[in-house]
């Protein structure tokens, strides 16, 4: 198969991100990662931008060693220069020199004409070759320049010496089929092409930089540049685990291969997006939270009995730690069935029922139902002790200048009590009203809450232990309203102390 190679360029079009930027140590941490994970190139900076700019790209330059290292230079000597001053202790340094050549460009931008940017487009190349071999040359908004000039410029810098010549989407304006078309074009119309290896650089201003980047790889170019996680300018570019895992994944379609260590993808993007405070989005493809996450009830259903049936790719092949199912109130029995298994519970059919209702109460409370949240619901629904007194309802009025009263309804034996109670805050004026229906002279030794999950929705987890005649009960309860597992674990004590049970 034939090799793509991959140019990776995270520490210079993924520093244009707004609100993105490196430090040198963090450049070189990256730039070790890339290194790991097995890119070709990596595009370590633009070196004349600033002098800190330009020690960060040498200090990279100077440690990697598995890989080539390039640097970016506008189409003049001083750009160039500073280039191979941050690269020449690179093991192999490259120059990318690069000129805009569409004609919204050269009137904006340059206020010049197509031919002067032709002869600037030489010398830069030419001059860029004094220092090494390794130089490639990018026409800056390819996309939007006349193709007969494209041609035209492509020839004469190849002609001066580049051996790779970039094709850049620069403002993610075209389409699949017509950049497939464009590549094509070029490899057809350009005499020379074949001393050079063909690159593209796609933007994905219309979410189609990885879609571009395939079709350029099936219409002939070898090298393609892109981003971890696809951060870069405006809406970033195209990403690194999307191309590589879509030529992995489908190899027997494209016949090409790349020299990425997979496994390594997801490590390397949790360490950009850690350094650059950039959040990959959850339904971020390969990489996000949700890639390898499942939650309604078919899709569970299908994973449960082959993972093939909704998973083009394995979660371990990138790095990640494996499929997750998602418990939420679409999830199904058979989600439930087998989170169960894996928690170490076995459920007689009666058991599970009554655990599935509770299930369902919950999860129409809160978005996504957790391990925690479903050993909790076991601990209450299923090993639970004989209720003596159970809560029908309790309300509390509290505030800043209110003195906190509850009032609670409480069952025993079929019959409803209801009382009404005042204390120094909600919890104590709810348990001094469930005292007054008990008639229990408890005392409260300890009381604790604490979140069983994260998020807003999370349940609430309260624990009392209280003494009643000398001896000691302990009460669980859980709830996403504080109040209510506040109640519900103190009389959870109180039927301890009812049916004599030891303190656990």
């Amino acid at each position: 198969m034939e090799k793509i190679y991959i140019f990776e360029s995270s520490l210079r079009e993924g520093e244009q991100a707004a609100g993105c930027g490196f430090n040198p140590q963090n450049k070189l941490e990256i730039a070790q990662q890339l290194e790991r994970l097995g890119v070709d190139i990596i595009e370590a900076g633009f070196p004349v931008s600033s002098p800190g700019e330009l020690e960060a790209v040498k200090l990279v330059a100077s440690k990697i060693k598995k890989c080539s290292v390039a640097g970016l230079a506008r189409a003049v000597k001083k750009d160039i220069d500073a280039c191979w001053q941050a690269l020449k202790k690179a093991k192999d340094p490259r120059i990318h020199t690069f000129i805009a050549t569409s004609d919204i460009h050269i009137k904006y931008k340059f206020g010049k004409g197509r031919e002067e940017i032709l002869r600037m487009a030489v010398d830069a190349v030419k001059y860029a070759k004094k220092y090494t071999s390794n130089v490639e040359f990018s026409p800056e908004d390819a996309s939007r320049t006349d193709p007969e000039f494209l041609y035209r410029v492509v020839e004469s810098v190849i002609e001066a010496g580049a051996v790779v010549v970039n094709i850049p989407d620069t403002v993610g304006y075209s389409l699949p089929t017509e950049w497939f078309n464009l590549i094509k074009s070029v490899k057809e119309n350009v005499p020379n092409i074949h001393k050079a290896i063909i690159s593209v650089h796609c933007h994905n201003d219309l979410g189609l930089a990885t879609a571009n980047s395939i079709a350029a790889i099936e219409a002939g170019a070898r090298q393609v540049e892109c981003t971890i996680n696809g951060i870069g300018e405006r809406a970033g570019n195209a990403s690194l685990e999307e191309i590589v895992m879509a030529i992995h994944t489908r190899k027997k379609l494209l016949q090409k291969t790349t020299g990425v260590n997979i496994k390594e993808i997801y490590n390397t993007s949790r360490l950009v997006s850690r350094l650059t405070g950039i959040y990959v989005q959850p339904n971020k493809a390969i990489v996000g939270g949700n890639a390898f996450a499942h939650s309604a009830g078919i899709h569970v259903d299908g994973i449960l009995k082959n993972r093939t049936t909704y998973e083009i790719m394995r979660p371990e092949d990138v790095g990640a730690k494996g499929h997750k199912i998602v418990l939420t109130a679409r999830s199904g029995r058979h989600a439930l069935e087998d989170k169960l298994k894996k928690l170490g519970y076995k459920l007689k059919d009666k058991d599970f029922q009554k655990m599935y209702k509770a299930f369902l109460d919950l999860a129409d409370k809160k978005r996504e139902i957790f391990d925690e949240d479903l050993k909790t619901i076991v601990g209450q629904e299923i090993f639970k002790i004989p209720e003596t007194y159970s809560l029908e309802y309790v309300n509390v009025v509290t505030g800043n200048k209110t003195v906190p009263t509850a009032t609670v309804k409480i069952k025993k034996q079929g019959k409803i009590a209801e009382e009404t109670s005042s204390g120094d805050g909600p919890v104590d004026a709810v348990y001094k009203a469930i005292d007054a229906v008990t008639k229990t002279q408890a005392k409260l030794l300890d009381y604790s809450i604490r979140s069983v999950t994260g998020g807003k929705e999370a349940l609430g987890e309260v624990t009392v232990r209280i003494k009643i005649n000398g001896k000691e009960f302990t009460g669980r309860s859980a709830s996403t309203d504080i109040i209510e597992a506040s109640a519900k674990a103190y009389l959870k004590a109180v039927n301890r102390a009812c049916v004599k049970e030891s303190p656990q």
